[in-house]
């Protein structure tokens, strides 16, 4: 489906251009984006293996990746073998000495790059073998070539909304007074299953607001049965092929007032504000800018407590954000979220999210989803 070789291609480029040797990669997003080789869905728990800290894979400018693997995670966890030499650690191996003969082996003096999600453990065997004064941070060189999504990857992310939009549609209808957040987060989690999602991509979160006392599928008013006159918040994902959508609708229960109604259109305004300026070549921060313009100007400000967005892909978050420190010029087939929020609290809540695909005219929103006021009443 995907072209790892063009990837890695790509990948030893930036490494030749950034003078970078040697890359190692544990199992993530960005071994994932690069092989094809398939992250574990989280758990609270972490799983863990004997020699567990050797897995991952070597990058080098020239020649295939080099995976280190241990015997239980090849078994049970690999779901295919990719492309490239194989090392696999029995329980009874001396992990260290078969990582330090593969690393050794790799003949490289530069720079070795080291990803984020490595564990501390192998960053300092890695140091041990090749040098701590050659380890350098290594997800900034895939995260660059992550920004930029093809029409394949597109293609995945689109499958990705529509287990969300499949999912929010069954789940509209159960807004009603008496439901607990915890029934329709369970909802939303089942519907995700069915419409083919492999997981959530991140933990759904299902609340009529942020302060105490407020209704909140987190917290321990999960269990507590909603009353009628309540504005609930949505915020879910799915997953696709690897890919992640990330996605927010509000449902009023009862009818709503006329300022809960003049507030989400602010939101809505808010939203395609943000959308129309995220056109290529536009820094990230003004494109928040824009999006936080209509509710300053309503003078709701301060209720809309975060950035507009982050972008999005094979990780639910990354970069660049779409958010007030980030002087990142956007370019065409960036994808990230579009969610305005104005939470007030002892009123009430509103909040939306979509996913925008950057064009040189503004953003493309790839979901299809309505946008306009849903009120169960």
């Amino acid at each position: 489906m995907f072209d790892y070789a063009q990837r890695q291609r790509r990948l030893a480029e930036r490494m030749e251009a950034e003078g970078v040797g040697v890359l190692f990669l544990a199992p993530s997003a960005d071994l994932e984006y690069l092989t094809g080789v398939e992250r574990q869905i989280p758990s609270f728990g972490e799983a863990a293996y004997a020699n567990g800290w050797v897995t991952g894979a070597f990058f080098s400018r020239a020649g295939a990746p080099i995976f280190v693997f241990p015997r239980m995670f090849a078994a049970f966890d690999l779901q295919e073998d990719p492309e490239g030499e194989l090392v696999i650690v029995n329980e009874t191996d001396d992990g260290f000495a078969t990582f330090e003969r593969v690393a050794s082996g790799l003949g490289s003096t530069g720079t070795v790059a080291v990803g984020d999600r490595v564990w501390g453990e192998t960053v300092l065997n890695l140091g041990r073998i090749l040098g701590f004064d050659r380890l350098r941070t290594g997800s900034t060189l895939v995260n660059h070539l992550r920004r930029v999504k093809t029409s394949e990857e597109i293609e995945a992310m689109g499958r990705a909304i529509r287990t969300v939009e499949q999912a929010m549609a069954a789940v509209a209808p159960l807004v009603v007074p008496g439901v607990t957040m915890a029934e329709l987060a369970e909802a939303v989690e089942h519907e995700l299953r069915a419409a083919g999602s492999r997981t959530t991509s991140f933990t759904t979160h299902i609340f009529t607001g942020l302060g105490d006392g407020e209704l909140d599928s987190h917290t321990e008013t999960a269990q507590e049965p909603m009353p009628e006159g309540t504005s609930v918040m949505f915020d879910f994902g799915g997953v696709v092929d690897g890919y992640c959508s990330d996605f927010g609708r509000t449902i009023y229960c009862g009818n709503p007032p006329d300022d809960y109604r003049e507030i989400y259109e602010i939101m809505l305004a808010a939203q395609e504000a943000g959308r129309a300026a995220a056109a290529a070549g536009t820094v990230a921060s003004a494109v928040n800018a824009a999006c936080r313009a209509p509710i300053e100007e309503a003078g709701l400000g301060e209720h809309f407590r975060h950035r507009m967005g982050h972008g999005i892909g094979m990780d639910v978050h990354e970069r660049p954000f779409i958010s007030e420190e980030d002087q990142t010029p956007l370019e065409p087939g960036m994808t990230f979220t579009d969610e305005p929020s104005i939470i007030i609290p002892g009123r009430f809540s509103v909040r939306i999210e979509d996913i925008l695909v950057c064009e040189e005219g503004g953003g493309r929103k790839l979901n299809s989803y309505p946008t306009a006021l849903v009120a169960n009443g």
